[in-house]
């Protein structure tokens, strides 16, 4: 269904509630009268709430709006974020090893400004031991306290057991601390790289090194040895 604002002599109505380009209230007017005065102040009218009885129709240069509103909604969909939910599984008795590896990926998640759905899958006889996956996901959350936070407590969800953290920061403000990041580590591989080339051009500049002098056959220190 098109969005497109009726204008000027596309609108076919009798009458119109006026309203100025201020925001002021005229009232109710011929639409002809309407045209007129829009024509006098080189402006459009149009027709801002067409189901209203009559129709309210607004002074305003429609160019002008158009690209106002252009602008605001590409603004919107600049800051808008795409919250993403990720996912880690863990066993009930998972091993030191593996827990810190899944504690560095639910880490970089959340740094990233992502949810993170946390799993634990319960198999056989542990089905009969909940504590376990609860204390889990209680120790978990108390290992990224800093980054998240439990935005949905832990479920006994059939076999498994669910837990949601939330990050502490948006997503756009992650995505700026990365690339201030990411600046910061070029900055110093180019500083690195010019005192490489600093210390190579002043060792070039201080000359080549004097080499040893080849010694010569009348050289030879034993005099009993002769060719």
């Amino acid at each position: 269904m098109s969005t497109e604002l009726r204008i000027n002599d596309r609108i076919r109505v009798s009458e119109v509630r006026l309203v100025g380009p201020n925001g002021e209230t005229v009232g109710i007017v011929p639409t002809a009268d309407a045209l007129r005065l829009a024509q006098e102040a080189d402006l459009d009218l149009v027709e801002v709430a067409p189901m209203a009885r009559p129709p309210v129709c607004k002074l305003m240069d429609y160019g002008k709006f158009k690209y106002e509103n252009a602008q605001k909604a590409r603004e919107a969909r600049r800051n808008q974020t795409n919250v993403i939910i990720k996912e880690m599984k863990l066993r009930p008795k998972i091993d030191a090893h593996d827990y810190e590896t899944k504690k560095g990926h639910v880490v970089r998640f959340l740094k990233a400004g992502d949810k993170v759905k946390i799993t634990i899958m319960f198999r056989g006889r542990e089905q009969h031991r909940p504590e376990l996956g609860f204390r889990l996901l209680q120790r978990l959350a108390e290992d990224v306290t800093d980054l998240g936070f439990v935005e949905s407590a832990p479920k006994q969800d059939g076999r498994n057991m669910i837990m949601v953290l939330g990050p502490h920061k948006k997503k756009a403000d992650a995505k700026v601390d990365a690339q201030a990041a990411k600046d910061a580590r070029s900055a110093e591989r180019a500083a690195a790289e010019a005192e490489e080339r600093a210390e190579r051009d002043a060792a070039h500049a201080a000359g080549p090194v004097a080499q040893k002098k080849e010694r010569g056959r009348s050289e030879n220190l034993d005099p009993e040895i002769d060719a």
